[in-house]
């Protein structure tokens, strides 16, 4: 079966015109190419009759009705190939994956998703949550496109990986609701909290952030008494709620609000975290280039 868009083209105007020499007319030909062009048509088909012709009319088979519909949306569909095209190479539709870790989601996810959205309704958005050694390994396989995480970058992922820096933001104390020595007070010493147990990311899964929370506590001629680990951050908000522990956590993370939990600034001198976007650098992808081209301008 040979059959050419410009064969279904004459044979839809051939339909709607129920004249070939109208049809021809419209088509900017002579009849006898057109009349050609529809047997070779009914050819193509397992020489089917599409038309019924006398002298003075012209009229549809049963196999004619019933291929004009699937005609017609063969002929739109290719007529929007073009402009198809032009929106996945301007990145306008597509699929994007993004992988963040937990902090994210209660800081600069929601908004970059919304403006993005807005930009781009038609990109599918393929959303994981990660840790951030996770989203390095996803990274350098190629399995995400781009990841919200906790630098810095290993020393072995530099040489694939770009970073984009997207916030700067102070460690906060997150701990269980009523404790004594909190009345009254709105910074708090973390030498007044000295015998809390702690709970912490594990050093393997986010070690600038593990490391930054440890020196809060060796600044302050603290040694942390860790009593829980855990790699979610909806987790250790929750272990805190049940009064397991104290959490140092990024400031965004007090927009979790769980009962029996207040979070409160430190007194100490605190050190920042940073959140920022990884991506392989020989991602080609139109889509991730708009969506970093759209964060660059924030």
């Amino acid at each position: 079966m040979n059959i050419e868009l410009r064969q279904l083209r004459y044979f839809v105007t051939v339909a709607d015109e129920m004249h070939f020499g109208r049809a021809a007319q419209r088509l900017h030909m002579t009849q006898p190419p057109l009349s050609q062009a529809i047997q070779q048509l009914e050819a193509a088909l397992g020489g089917v009759q599409l038309f019924t012709r006398t002298s003075r009319s012209v009229a549809l088979t049963p196999a004619g009705t019933a291929l004009l519909p699937e005609a017609q949306r063969i002929l739109q569909q290719t007529s929007a190939l073009p402009d198809l095209a032009r929106r996945a190479a301007s990145g306008a539709s597509g699929r994007l994956s993004l992988a963040f870790v937990s902090t994210a989601d209660y800081s600069v996810l929601p908004p970059v998703l919304r403006e993005f959205r807005e930009a781009y309704p038609d990109v599918e958005i393929d959303l994981r949550e990660a840790t951030t050694d996770v989203q390095i390994e996803e990274l350098l396989q190629g399995r995400v496109d781009v990841g919200l995480l906790i630098p810095p970058l290993p020393d072995r992922a530099r040489a694939q990986l770009d970073y984009l820096p997207v916030l700067t933001e102070p460690l906060i104390l997150a701990v269980p609701k009523g404790l004594s020595m909190l009345r009254g007070k709105t910074k708090i010493a973390l030498q007044a909290l000295a015998e809390q147990p702690l709970v912490i990311f594990p050093r393997r899964i986010a070690p600038a952030l593990h490391d930054a929370i440890v020196a809060c506590y060796h600044d302050a001629g603290l040694t942390p008494r860790i009593g829980q680990e855990a790699i979610q951050m909806q987790t250790i908000i929750g272990l805190v709620s049940a009064g397991m522990g104290i959490a140092l956590v990024p400031q965004s993370v007090s927009n979790l609000k769980r009962p029996g939990v207040e979070y409160r600034p430190l007194a100490d001198r605190t050190p920042l975290v940073e959140t920022g976007l990884a991506w392989r650098r020989d991602n080609a992808s139109p889509v991730l280039r708009a969506f970093l081209e759209l964060l660059r301008k924030k």
